[in-house]
């Protein structure tokens, strides 16, 4: 495969599956009553948390998973899990969090995993880590990382301005739609997970 053709396959590839709009949507719908002040701290740690950990997947490869002998399917379940308990406090957005205004935990969870750095971006990285010849091609992998954070982060820094005219009635409409849509995203984690882990049993 020609460099120019292994950047292009690499960088599409990870931003598609790092599904950055919808990450767009659930921030916006998440953070609506916060401070602009406040949603820039999560926004910036989600992100930076974000690129540290795809790229550190990016530098290790499978060893991590070797190394605590965790399969993929398992951790394809763990995100599906957490996206059940993001989509629920979605539709119910009275429930208070453990701190104080939910800001540090949604900035990890789900901003950070699993939405951007989530299990399917996370198999995408490795994957094309795994199938790298030289330096050069590894390199393409980390720019494909960025470039996947930097749209999440442009879209998130000016996502109020996408929701501005639905109004508080036509956001409430949003959130629903967008905690169904991240169940839907979790029960297909998990029934990925298990068809994975089902597939390794026999």
């Amino acid at each position: 495969m020609a460099l120019s053709d292994f950047a292009i396959l690499a960088i599409s590839s990870i931003v598609a599956v790092m599904e950055p709009f919808s990450t767009i949507a659930v921030y916006a719908t998440l953070t609506k009553t916060m401070s602009p002040e406040k949603k820039r701290k999560i926004l910036a740690k989600s992100m930076r948390l974000s690129f540290v950990v795809l790229a550190f997947f990016g530098l290790t490869g499978h060893l991590v998973f070797q190394v605590f002998n965790i399969t993929m399917a398992a951790f394809q379940i763990a995100g599906g899990i957490l996206l059940v308990a993001v989509a629920l406090r979605m539709l119910n957005p009275n429930n208070k969090s453990p701190s104080r205004d939910g800001s540090e935990d949604i900035a990890i969870v789900p901003l950070a995993f699993p939405l951007t750095a989530g299990p399917g971006t996370i198999t995408a990285v490795i994957l094309f880590t795994s199938k790298a010849q030289n330096l050069i091609e590894t390199s393409f992998i980390f720019v494909a990382i960025f470039v996947g954070v930097l749209i999440s982060y442009l879209g998130m820094r000016y996502s109020q301005r996408l929701f501005k005219y639905l109004g508080d009635e036509g956001l409430k409409v949003v959130t629903a739609i967008m905690a169904i849509i991240v169940l839907a995203i979790a029960i297909q984690f998990i029934i990925d997970g298990t068809a994975r882990a089902i597939s390794q049993i026999q």
